[in-house]
Protein backbone atom coordinates (compact mmCIF):
# COMPACT_ATOMS: atom_id res chain seq x y z
CA UNK A 1 0.00 0.00 0.00
CA UNK A 2 2.68 2.14 0.80
CA UNK A 3 3.92 1.57 -2.74
CA UNK A 4 1.25 2.83 -4.23
CA UNK A 5 1.05 5.82 -2.39
CA UNK A 6 4.55 6.77 -3.52
CA UNK A 7 4.11 5.82 -7.37
CA UNK A 8 2.18 9.14 -7.96
CA UNK A 9 4.72 10.71 -6.65
CA UNK A 10 7.84 9.46 -8.39
CA UNK A 11 6.26 9.79 -11.73
CA UNK A 12 6.15 13.59 -10.64
CA UNK A 13 8.92 14.63 -9.82
CA UNK A 14 10.01 12.46 -12.65
CA UNK A 15 7.96 14.85 -15.40
CA UNK A 16 8.88 18.09 -13.12
CA UNK A 17 12.90 17.28 -13.88
CA UNK A 18 12.32 16.45 -17.87
CA UNK A 19 10.23 19.49 -18.09
CA UNK A 20 13.21 21.31 -16.23
CA UNK A 21 15.62 20.11 -18.36
CA UNK A 22 14.11 20.91 -21.42
CA UNK A 23 13.69 24.62 -20.21
CA UNK A 24 17.66 24.45 -19.26
CA UNK A 25 18.48 23.80 -22.66
CA UNK A 26 16.28 25.80 -24.49
CA UNK A 27 17.78 28.79 -22.62
CA UNK A 28 21.38 27.63 -22.98
CA UNK A 29 20.57 27.59 -26.86
CA UNK A 30 19.41 31.60 -26.81
CA UNK A 31 23.04 32.20 -24.86
CA UNK A 32 24.93 30.35 -27.38
CA UNK A 33 23.04 32.12 -30.14
CA UNK A 34 23.60 35.40 -28.56
CA UNK A 35 27.24 34.09 -27.70
CA UNK A 36 27.84 33.98 -31.82
CA UNK A 37 26.74 36.68 -32.36
CA UNK A 38 29.02 39.85 -33.58
CA UNK A 39 27.31 42.34 -31.31
CA UNK A 40 27.73 40.01 -28.11
CA UNK A 41 30.65 40.88 -25.69
CA UNK A 42 34.31 39.54 -27.36
CA UNK A 43 37.32 38.51 -24.91
CA UNK A 44 40.08 39.04 -26.83
CA UNK A 45 41.50 35.70 -26.09
CA UNK A 46 38.40 34.29 -28.35
CA UNK A 47 38.39 31.99 -31.17
CA UNK A 48 36.24 32.90 -34.11
CA UNK A 49 36.55 28.54 -34.50
CA UNK A 50 33.19 28.17 -32.92
CA UNK A 51 31.58 30.76 -35.31
CA UNK A 52 30.14 29.35 -38.38
CA UNK A 53 31.87 31.32 -41.21
CA UNK A 54 28.47 32.28 -42.21
CA UNK A 55 28.21 34.80 -39.16
CA UNK A 56 31.50 36.74 -40.47
CA UNK A 57 30.33 36.38 -43.84
CA UNK A 58 26.68 38.13 -42.74
CA UNK A 59 28.54 40.74 -40.53
CA UNK A 60 27.42 44.08 -41.78
CA UNK A 61 29.13 47.77 -41.36
CA UNK A 62 26.92 48.85 -39.32
CA UNK A 63 26.83 46.22 -36.83
CA UNK A 64 31.01 46.23 -36.92
CA UNK A 65 31.35 49.64 -36.31
CA UNK A 66 28.18 50.02 -33.70
CA UNK A 67 30.31 47.12 -31.61
CA UNK A 68 33.93 49.18 -32.61
CA UNK A 69 33.49 52.79 -31.92
CA UNK A 70 33.79 54.30 -28.84
CA UNK A 71 32.56 57.95 -28.10
CA UNK A 72 30.83 57.97 -31.51
CA UNK A 73 34.39 57.32 -32.79
CA UNK A 74 35.70 54.59 -34.96
CA UNK A 75 38.93 54.49 -36.66
CA UNK A 76 39.25 52.85 -39.88
CA UNK A 77 41.45 50.88 -41.99
CA UNK A 78 41.53 48.50 -45.24
CA UNK A 79 43.77 45.66 -45.30
CA UNK A 80 44.59 42.72 -48.10
CA UNK A 81 45.89 39.39 -46.56
CA UNK A 82 49.74 40.27 -47.65
CA UNK A 83 49.82 43.10 -45.50
CA UNK A 84 48.62 41.58 -42.31
CA UNK A 85 52.43 42.52 -40.91
CA UNK A 86 51.66 45.77 -41.71
CA UNK A 87 48.29 45.89 -39.85
CA UNK A 88 49.63 44.31 -37.29
CA UNK A 89 52.73 47.19 -36.91
CA UNK A 90 50.41 49.68 -37.25
CA UNK A 91 48.12 48.14 -34.42
CA UNK A 92 50.89 48.26 -32.01
CA UNK A 93 51.70 51.75 -32.36
CA UNK A 94 47.71 52.95 -31.89
CA UNK A 95 47.66 50.38 -29.06
CA UNK A 96 50.41 52.47 -27.57
CA UNK A 97 47.92 55.47 -27.36
CA UNK A 98 45.29 53.45 -25.93
CA UNK A 99 42.92 53.81 -28.91
CA UNK A 100 42.61 49.90 -30.48
CA UNK A 101 39.71 49.53 -29.00
CA UNK A 102 37.78 51.70 -31.91
CA UNK A 103 39.81 49.90 -34.51
CA UNK A 104 37.82 48.95 -37.31
CA UNK A 105 39.50 46.59 -40.11
CA UNK A 106 37.89 46.87 -43.53
CA UNK A 107 38.89 43.41 -44.92
CA UNK A 108 39.54 43.40 -48.84
CA UNK A 109 39.29 39.06 -48.45
CA UNK A 110 37.76 36.47 -47.20
CA UNK A 111 41.26 35.32 -45.40
CA UNK A 112 41.70 38.68 -43.73
CA UNK A 113 38.13 38.28 -42.40
CA UNK A 114 38.59 35.24 -40.97
CA UNK A 115 42.06 35.48 -39.58
CA UNK A 116 41.71 39.31 -37.83
CA UNK A 117 38.43 37.98 -36.28
CA UNK A 118 39.76 34.75 -35.60
CA UNK A 119 42.07 36.53 -33.04
CA UNK A 120 40.51 39.66 -32.33
CA UNK A 121 36.50 38.83 -33.12
CA UNK A 122 34.39 41.54 -34.03
CA UNK A 123 36.96 43.84 -35.15
CA UNK A 124 37.27 42.99 -39.05
CA UNK A 125 34.15 43.64 -41.87
CA UNK A 126 34.16 42.04 -45.73
CA UNK A 127 32.29 44.81 -48.00
CA UNK A 128 31.91 42.15 -50.91
CA UNK A 129 33.51 42.02 -53.59
CA UNK A 130 36.11 40.38 -52.13
CA UNK A 131 39.80 40.67 -53.62
CA UNK A 132 42.20 37.76 -54.56
CA UNK A 133 43.58 37.28 -50.81
CA UNK A 134 47.08 35.91 -52.48
CA UNK A 135 47.88 39.22 -54.20
CA UNK A 136 49.62 41.78 -52.74
CA UNK A 137 47.53 45.03 -54.79
CA UNK A 138 51.11 47.04 -54.64
CA UNK A 139 50.54 51.37 -55.36
CA UNK A 140 49.51 51.46 -58.79
CA UNK A 141 48.31 48.05 -59.24
CA UNK A 142 44.44 47.48 -60.43
CA UNK A 143 43.77 45.99 -57.35
CA UNK A 144 45.19 48.28 -55.23
CA UNK A 145 42.67 50.97 -56.98
CA UNK A 146 39.88 48.54 -56.92
CA UNK A 147 40.06 48.59 -53.05
CA UNK A 148 41.13 52.08 -52.70
CA UNK A 149 38.66 53.62 -54.81
CA UNK A 150 35.69 51.72 -52.46
CA UNK A 151 37.19 54.24 -49.50
CA UNK A 152 34.86 57.14 -49.53
CA UNK A 153 31.59 54.68 -50.13
CA UNK A 154 32.90 52.91 -46.74
CA UNK A 155 33.62 56.18 -45.31
CA UNK A 156 30.58 58.02 -46.25
CA UNK A 157 28.21 55.21 -45.12
CA UNK A 158 29.86 55.13 -41.42
CA UNK A 159 29.30 59.17 -41.59
CA UNK A 160 25.62 58.36 -42.44
CA UNK A 161 25.60 55.70 -39.56
CA UNK A 162 26.47 59.32 -37.60
CA UNK A 163 29.99 58.59 -36.52
CA UNK A 164 33.01 60.48 -36.20
CA UNK A 165 35.63 58.33 -38.41
CA UNK A 166 39.40 58.68 -38.90
CA UNK A 167 40.85 56.71 -41.41
CA UNK A 168 44.35 55.29 -41.54
CA UNK A 169 46.69 53.49 -44.04
CA UNK A 170 47.95 50.78 -42.54
CA UNK A 171 52.11 51.87 -43.54
CA UNK A 172 51.66 54.41 -41.12
CA UNK A 173 53.14 54.74 -37.36
CA UNK A 174 51.69 56.28 -34.53
CA UNK A 175 54.03 58.56 -32.46
CA UNK A 176 51.74 59.93 -30.13
CA UNK A 177 48.15 60.75 -29.93
CA UNK A 178 46.51 62.61 -32.98
CA UNK A 179 43.55 63.23 -31.15
CA UNK A 180 44.26 66.13 -29.50
CA UNK A 181 45.25 67.91 -32.87
CA UNK A 182 41.84 67.62 -34.58
CA UNK A 183 40.89 71.53 -33.08
CA UNK A 184 37.80 72.71 -33.19
CA UNK A 185 34.78 71.03 -34.97
CA UNK A 186 35.67 71.30 -38.52
CA UNK A 187 34.12 68.78 -41.20
CA UNK A 188 37.36 67.64 -42.26
CA UNK A 189 40.90 67.27 -41.36
CA UNK A 190 43.85 66.18 -43.61
CA UNK A 191 47.39 66.17 -44.57
CA UNK A 192 49.97 67.57 -46.84
CA UNK A 193 51.71 65.20 -49.61
CA UNK A 194 54.05 67.82 -50.72
CA UNK A 195 57.86 67.82 -49.30
CA UNK A 196 58.07 71.50 -49.18
CA UNK A 197 58.67 72.72 -46.21
CA UNK A 198 56.13 74.54 -43.75
CA UNK A 199 56.49 76.87 -41.56
CA UNK A 200 55.53 76.00 -37.96
CA UNK A 201 52.53 78.20 -37.88
CA UNK A 202 51.21 77.32 -41.48
CA UNK A 203 47.69 78.04 -42.68
CA UNK A 204 45.07 75.26 -41.84
CA UNK A 205 42.94 76.02 -45.00
CA UNK A 206 43.01 73.88 -48.16
CA UNK A 207 46.59 74.68 -49.78
CA UNK A 208 46.46 77.10 -53.00
CA UNK A 209 47.21 74.80 -56.23
CA UNK A 210 50.25 74.96 -58.27
CA UNK A 211 50.50 76.17 -61.88
CA UNK A 212 48.83 73.30 -62.82
CA UNK A 213 45.83 73.68 -60.98
CA UNK A 214 46.82 70.61 -58.79
CA UNK A 215 46.70 70.14 -54.92
CA UNK A 216 48.99 67.73 -53.40
CA UNK A 217 46.45 66.47 -50.12
CA UNK A 218 47.01 63.13 -48.98
CA UNK A 219 43.88 60.70 -48.76
CA UNK A 220 45.53 58.50 -46.62
CA UNK A 221 45.20 60.30 -42.99
CA UNK A 222 41.72 61.33 -43.36
CA UNK A 223 39.11 62.87 -39.91
CA UNK A 224 35.69 63.27 -40.66
CA UNK A 225 32.71 64.16 -38.39
CA UNK A 226 29.18 63.04 -39.65
CA UNK A 227 28.25 66.66 -40.86
CA UNK A 228 26.73 67.48 -44.23
CA UNK A 229 29.87 69.17 -45.09
CA UNK A 230 32.09 65.87 -44.77
CA UNK A 231 28.91 63.68 -46.48
CA UNK A 232 28.81 66.16 -49.16
CA UNK A 233 32.81 65.58 -49.80
CA UNK A 234 32.36 62.04 -50.09
CA UNK A 235 29.85 61.84 -52.18
CA UNK A 236 32.22 64.36 -54.74
CA UNK A 237 35.03 61.95 -54.53
CA UNK A 238 32.59 59.23 -55.10
CA UNK A 239 31.59 61.21 -58.06
CA UNK A 240 34.84 62.07 -59.05
CA UNK A 241 36.11 58.72 -59.13
CA UNK A 242 33.09 57.30 -61.24
CA UNK A 243 33.49 60.91 -64.03
CA UNK A 244 37.09 60.50 -64.67
CA UNK A 245 37.95 60.81 -68.15
CA UNK A 246 41.78 60.47 -67.76
CA UNK A 247 43.99 57.36 -66.51
CA UNK A 248 44.23 57.68 -62.71
CA UNK A 249 46.84 54.98 -62.62
CA UNK A 250 45.69 53.50 -59.91
CA UNK A 251 45.85 55.87 -57.39
CA UNK A 252 42.24 57.71 -56.10
CA UNK A 253 43.95 60.82 -54.28
CA UNK A 254 43.66 62.96 -57.92
CA UNK A 255 39.84 61.92 -56.97
CA UNK A 256 39.97 63.27 -53.60
CA UNK A 257 42.09 66.15 -54.73
CA UNK A 258 39.49 67.59 -57.40
CA UNK A 259 36.77 66.75 -54.78
CA UNK A 260 38.40 69.08 -52.29
CA UNK A 261 39.02 72.23 -54.68
CA UNK A 262 35.29 71.83 -56.07
CA UNK A 263 33.44 71.80 -52.63
CA UNK A 264 36.12 73.77 -50.32
CA UNK A 265 33.56 76.65 -50.35
CA UNK A 266 30.71 74.55 -48.88
CA UNK A 267 32.87 72.13 -46.37
CA UNK A 268 35.09 73.60 -42.97
CA UNK A 269 38.04 72.12 -44.07
CA UNK A 270 41.26 71.64 -41.77
CA UNK A 271 44.88 71.26 -42.88
CA UNK A 272 47.13 69.43 -40.22
CA UNK A 273 50.08 70.61 -38.87
CA UNK A 274 53.03 69.15 -41.31
CA UNK A 275 55.79 68.89 -38.12
CA UNK A 276 53.10 66.65 -36.36
CA UNK A 277 51.98 64.82 -39.59
CA UNK A 278 54.80 64.68 -42.08
CA UNK A 279 54.39 62.86 -45.98
CA UNK A 280 57.23 60.31 -46.27
CA UNK A 281 58.80 62.32 -48.59
CA UNK A 282 59.73 64.66 -46.09
CA UNK A 283 60.11 62.74 -42.65
CA UNK A 284 62.32 60.00 -44.52
CA UNK A 285 64.13 62.11 -47.30
CA UNK A 286 64.76 65.50 -45.20
CA UNK A 287 67.23 63.67 -42.35
CA UNK A 288 68.15 67.49 -41.64
CA UNK A 289 64.35 68.10 -41.29
CA UNK A 290 63.32 64.92 -39.14
CA UNK A 291 66.10 65.53 -36.51
CA UNK A 292 65.30 69.32 -36.08
CA UNK A 293 61.84 68.53 -35.56
CA UNK A 294 62.01 65.47 -33.28
CA UNK A 295 59.57 64.97 -30.35
CA UNK A 296 57.19 66.99 -32.64
CA UNK A 297 55.94 64.22 -35.23
CA UNK A 298 52.29 62.22 -34.04
CA UNK A 299 51.90 60.18 -37.24
CA UNK A 300 54.20 58.66 -40.04
CA UNK A 301 53.32 57.90 -43.60
CA UNK A 302 55.63 55.88 -44.83
CA UNK A 303 54.93 56.96 -48.39
CA UNK A 304 57.07 57.95 -51.45
CA UNK A 305 58.52 54.61 -51.89
CA UNK A 306 56.17 51.51 -53.18
CA UNK A 307 56.81 48.12 -52.56
CA UNK A 308 56.56 45.70 -49.57
CA UNK A 309 59.93 44.97 -48.83
CA UNK A 310 61.16 48.45 -50.03
CA UNK A 311 58.56 49.85 -46.90
CA UNK A 312 59.18 47.43 -44.40
CA UNK A 313 63.03 47.44 -44.92
CA UNK A 314 62.66 51.38 -44.16
CA UNK A 315 60.62 50.94 -41.03
CA UNK A 316 62.96 48.56 -40.07
CA UNK A 317 65.87 51.04 -40.53
CA UNK A 318 64.86 53.63 -38.25
CA UNK A 319 63.25 51.33 -35.76
CA UNK A 320 59.69 51.77 -36.53
CA UNK A 321 59.15 48.09 -37.68
CA UNK A 322 57.73 47.04 -34.40
CA UNK A 323 56.26 43.01 -34.89
CA UNK A 324 59.57 41.57 -34.61
CA UNK A 325 59.68 42.52 -31.12
CA UNK A 326 56.97 44.09 -30.11
CA UNK A 327 54.19 41.75 -31.52
CA UNK A 328 52.47 40.76 -28.11
CA UNK A 329 51.64 44.81 -27.34
CA UNK A 330 49.02 44.57 -30.56
CA UNK A 331 45.45 42.74 -30.44
CA UNK A 332 46.11 40.43 -33.19
CA UNK A 333 49.51 38.86 -31.43
CA UNK A 334 52.07 37.12 -33.18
Amino acid sequence: MAQLDHHPISLLSRNSLIFLLLVSLAILGVFLHWGRSPLFWFPNTSSSSSFPVSDWRDYSLAQAAKFAAKNETVIVCAVSYPYLPFLNNWLISVSRQKHQDKVLVIAEDYATLYKVNGKWPGHAVLIPPALDSQTEQYFGSKGFFNFTSRRPRHLLQLLELGYNVMYNDVDMVWLQDPFPYLEGSHDTYFTDDRTTIKPLNHSHDLPLPDRNGVTYICSCMIFLRPTNGAKLLMKKWIQELQDSSIDLEGNDQPAFNWALNKTAHKVDLYLLPQVAFPTGGLYFKNESWANETKGKHVIIHNNYIIGYDNKKRRFHDIGLWLVDDHALESPLGK
